[in-house]
């Protein structure tokens, strides 16, 4: 067998227990077969591979684990692993302890399904952020810190179940809203030149980088004549409740002043391009007494500003539960809007160079965290998890 001299399935190594016992798993198992497979570590080396149950209890034991933590389903596997503990030669004596998986909902947990995933290029690799895996969720951002709290959060059960995402959300939202730092940053540019600044003058505005905590410092942000703001962030005509920027009406830019759209401009297409507004330079830092703007909004100097890229995550499957259905292939399930990529979005100045794995609350739009693939010329931003919208529930409620 080790010399690769019989095909697969030809035989097998077998431990010779008891045929007898009420437990299959003791009936002479298989602890050795032959696969001619190339393995990502060793390549083609090995034509012989053990079972999980005979590896299982030996790896535990040589690496020195004392509590084996398993799903529900190995239990009865658990006097298997006990019987090669007690008669083979192994250097320490680990425990079997079984619990119930952790199941959640708009994903998968399954190893194969995964494998699957990251084989059939549905996603980027093992390290995709809308993977459950470790280094999924450290590339998406989420700290050790949220992921312990989620741990507490849920405890440990035996009783199959299924949590909620938002749980682990909520862990990471805590987290982050106290030690993440704030930043502006416009994912979908909208052009503002201020027609009444001075074309050349700039201003920097110091904000503060935590506005809870005063021992992260303050930030400096640059100020011109153009600016960028969200689309999303003006409409030509207000709809009721409307809390942002609009034809003719007053908003805050965020630490900075008050503007006014007096002018919008359109390309041949009708699509907007261009906005035209005043300012009010009394409003400098804060409102005048019994001055009232319709909200504030953030920007940044288009100028001054960092390009990046934004990529926006989201949950991995539209069906909280994608194997339930089993006529039908989890896959039907993916979510489209699980990934979508920002490639024209600017950035505050203080965000160009940033270490790898930082995390930040853009202002008004969520926590997102530097990914490996930022480079000198564009930096690169994961979204971990949006803020709560309060203006979701003002359209959801009409």
């Amino acid at each position: 067998m080790k010399k690769g001299e019989l095909e697969e399935g030809i035989c097998s190594l077998r431990l010779k227990i008891d045929m007898a016992s009420p437990n299959i798993n003791l009936r002479d198992p298989v602890i050795y077969r032959i696969r001619h497979a190339h393995h990502h570590q060793t390549g083609n080396d090995w034509c012989i591979y053990p079972s999980y149950d005979f590896a299982h209890g030996q790896s535990d034991a040589l690496e020195g684990i004392t509590h084996s933590i398993c799903t529900l389903e190995f239990e009865d596997h658990r006097p298997l692993y006990d019987w090669l503990i007690e008669n083979l030669p192994v250097p320490v004596v680990p425990r079997q302890y079984e619990f119930a998986r952790l199941n959640l909902n708009y994903t998968i947990t399954s190893k194969r399904k995964l494998k699957q995933l990251v084989d059939e290029k549905h996603v980027t690799n093992w390290d995709d952020p809308r993977m459950p895996t470790i280094s999924g969720l450290r590339r998406r951002g989420y700290t050790p810190a949220a992921i312990r709290q989620f741990c507490d959060m849920i405890g440990v059960t035996r009783s199959n179940g299924t949590v909620d995402m938002a749980m682990l959300e909520s862990a990471i939202r805590d987290d982050l809203d106290a030690n993440a730092p704030r930043a502006m940053c416009v994912t979908r540019p909208l052009k503002v030149t201020l027609v009444n600044y001075e074309e050349g003058k700039e201003e920097w505005f110091e904000l503060p980088a935590h506005p809870k905590d005063e021992s992260m410092g303050v930030r400096s942000v640059s100020f011109g004549r153009h600016l960028l703001i969200e689309q999303e962030d003006f409409e030509e005509v207000a709809p009721r409740k409307w809390k942002r920027l609009a034809a003719g009406e007053a908003v805050r830019l965020r630490g900075a002043y008050v503007i006014r759209c007096e002018e919008v401009i359109k390309n041949a297409e009708g699509e907007i391009v261009e906005l035209k507004c005043s300012y009010d330079p009394a409003t400098k830092g804060a409102n005048p007494e019994g001055y009232k703007a319709n909200g504030v909004i953030h920007w940044v100097n288009a100028e001054r500003s960092v390009p990046c890229e934004v990529r926006l995550y989201d949950r991995l499957f539209t069906e909280a539960n994608p194997e339930a259905d089993k006529d039908k292939s989890f896959l039907e399930f993916m979510n489209p809007e699980s990934l979508v990529v920002l490639t024209d979005a600017r950035a505050e100045p203080g965000l160009k160079d940033q270490a790898v794995e930082t995390n930040y609350q853009f202002e008004r739009l969520g926590y997102f965290v530097v990914d490996p693939d930022s480079t000198d010329e564009k930096m690169v931003f994961n979204r971990t998890v949006t803020l709560r919208d309060s203006w979701a529930k003002v359209q959801n409620n009409g």
